[in-house]
């Protein structure tokens, strides 16, 4: 017996067949529904000359008819390439190339990114996701009424790959994360049991669904559980706000980027919040004065944080809300099917209390890197999955986030968390948002620099003395940058590499 990602779907269909499963704009599914409208899309693909291994390229903005495109392929055998609605030009010709991939389908309104760049790829087809002027190139016509073909000879393995997921590059060119069936399965399992998903859930997936979060750990799920999904095509914070209340929504997902938006916007304090059950966070770190600030105004609302990368697909440790008193500032502990080790630099593992780069084994991990062997055996090296992380472990298997080890700063030879640095400066109450970053210096080597988006006009020399008041001296930036915002990819990380570039990143030193 297999237990693949398309199994997910047909399990719930037999299960829960007449229950709604997918609410986005104006259109609805029921479980039968979906179902069928999946087979569908898997017979035009397969009717396309595609054959089972295929990279199927998509790029598009949240929507029904992109979940369609996703489950059409792992019924059909395919690979799904999720690929960021935000890349033109060289950045999103290169994500698609590197994945070989053999079909692109984008959005009738990304369609001029796509034609931009389809001309020198080697693509078989090209097609639309949706309001496309092609019906015989549409997904969304393909899911349409009509005959439900029977698909009985395609055969799917637990461990065939059903997508490559590229990781953000943030500090590097994208690697793209081969997942396997078995992988998201198991995935979808530590989920509901660590985040307490429920059937009776109404769920909000804002966060864009070419990103593992919102996919594969609140959205696929839920569909395993059989609850109601709300799909909504970009993260506006009021938007949201609305949805919540006008949809009685009981979970939430956003990136602390998006959180903290929310909790800036007007209707934040106005809008009827009470339907919210439980609301999570994660993609990057929560600064525990936002943290604070979100409970108090949600007081009877459960917290979880949800951490981990794309490569393990994604959630690999949760922070219950029982356990947020304690440790408001921890990432909790390794998830289900998630074995947690933190080593030293010698691959040692450390003490209680240490520090070191989180290591990870599971079924969940992605099986390596796509073209790229030596980056999968440097990965993976003893056996264990080198996340890249930088964390402390206390004596009962809480981590705490240091900060990514490449984005460590090294001032004058002693090494600075930015999370620490930020920690400090969120505290001031004219501080909305902020990102501390290391910028060449001819003396510290690298500066500790502060980037800094105010509610209300503020002076450099007021922070730096409220750093002085609140952190180590060598922790105290050397300069701080103001902007409107601070650059963020959709996911909603911080872009700290951009910052860097924009700031020092022609390689002068920057001297103070």
């Amino acid at each position: 017996m297999t237990s693949t990602v398309d199994d997910v779907v047909r399990r719930s269909a037999r299960r829960a067949g007449g229950a709604e499963a997918v609410r986005f704009g104006e259109r609805s599914w029921t479980y039968r529904e979906l179902d069928d409208a999946v087979s569908r899309v898997a017979g035009r693909l397969l009717g396309l000359g595609l054959a089972r291994g295929d990279r199927v390229a998509a790029l598009g903005t949240n929507s029904d008819v992109y979940l369609l495109l996703f489950l059409g392929c792992s019924r059909a055998g395919l690979v799904h390439v999720p690929v960021n609605y935000n890349l033109v030009g060289s950045e999103l010709a290169y994500i698609i190339g590197q994945a070989g991939s053999t079909a692109l389908f984008a959005d009738a309104a990304l369609a001029p990114a796509a034609d931009a760049v389809a001309g020198d790829l080697a693509l078989a087809h090209r097609g639309t996701l949706r309001d496309g002027p092609d019906p015989a190139r549409d997904v969304l016509a393909w899911a349409g009424d009509g005959e439900v073909p029977d698909l009985g000879g395609v055969q799917v393995a637990d461990d065939d790959l059903v997508q490559l997921l590229y990781t953000s590059g943030t500090t590097a060119a994208p690697k793209g994360a081969m997942m396997t069936h078995r992988a998201f399965v198991h995935e979808y399992v530590s989920c509901v049991v660590g985040l307490d998903l429920r059937p009776s859930d109404v769920p909000l997936h804002p966060l864009p669904l070419y990103h593992s979060a919102q996919m594969h750990a609140f959205l696929m799920p839920y569909l395993m559980l059989g609850a109601v999904n709300h799909i909504v095509e970009r993260p506006d914070p009021g938007d949201v706000l609305a949805r919540i209340e006008r949809d009685r929504i009981t979970n939430y997902f956003s990136p602390p980027t998006v959180w903290i938006a929310m909790g800036e916007h007007p209707d934040f304090a106005t809008r009827d919040l009470s339907s919210l059950r439980n609301a999570y966070y994660g993609a990057s770190i929560m600064p525990t004065p936002v943290l604070q600030r979100l409970r108090e105004r949600l007081p009877g609302v459960g917290f979880y944080n949800a951490f981990g990368q794309s490569e393990i697909a994604p959630v690999a440790t949760i922070l219950r809300p029982e356990e947020h008193d304690a440790r408001p500032d921890s990432a909790g502990r390794a998830a289900l099917f998630v074995e947690v080790r933190v080593v030293d630099a010698d691959g040692q593992d450390v003490e209680p209390g240490g520090q070191g780069e989180v290591l990870y084994r599971s079924p969940q991990l992605c099986t390596g890197y796509w073209d790229k062997p030596e980056e999968t055996a440097e990965a993976f090296a003893g056996g264990w999955f080198h996340s890249g992380d930088l964390v402390r472990i206390d004596e009962e298997g809480f981590i705490f986030v240091v900060d990514r080890v490449k984005d460590v700063i090294n001032t004058g030879g002693v090494l600075v968390a930015g999370r620490d640095v930020e920690e400090a400066l969120y505290t001031h109450p004219e501080v909305a948002e902020v990102a501390v970053i290391g910028l060449p210096h001819e003396r510290w080597i690298e500066a500790v620099a502060a980037v800094v988006v105010t509610r209300a006009p503020v002076s450099e020399a007021d922070l730096l003395a409220y750093a002085r008041a609140h952190l180590a001296p060598f922790k105290v930036p050397k300069s701080v940058h103001f902007v409107d915002e601070l650059p963020k990819n959709p996911s909603g990380k911080v872009l700290k590499r951009e910052l860097r570039e924009r700031l020092g990143g022609d390689g002068s030193a920057v001297g103070r």
